[in-house]
């Protein structure tokens, strides 16, 4: 059976902002935001896509009288990740 590509991690938005997290703890969506730059509107929608997905954890937490917003890699995220990869690398000749 051939790997495919996960439907989720196609967009190019998603899949960076996967990888970001696959090497931190977690991200404040402001990070996310400036390394992508792109709108807050933008991140949080791709964030909830992935949330609903099940491949991202976000959480609200107070600071300095603000409320910021975070996100994780979740396990079955990070695995998700990890196959999707390994098939752009199989597909590109690499693998």
């Amino acid at each position: 059976m051939t790997a495919r590509l996960d439907e989720v991690l196609v967009p190019r938005q998603r899949l960076q902002i996967c990888a970001m997290l696959s090497r931190v703890s977690a991200l404040s969506c402001e990070t996310l935001r400036d390394a992508l730059r792109l709108s807050n509107s933008a991140v949080n929608m791709q964030l909830r896509i992935l949330h609903a997905a099940g491949y991202v954890r976000l959480r609200k937490e107070p600071f300095n009288s603000r409320i910021h917003a975070w996100a994780e890699l979740t396990p079955l995220g990070r695995t998700v990740l990890i196959a999707h990869l390994t098939r752009l690398r199989t597909l590109a000749g690499a693998g």
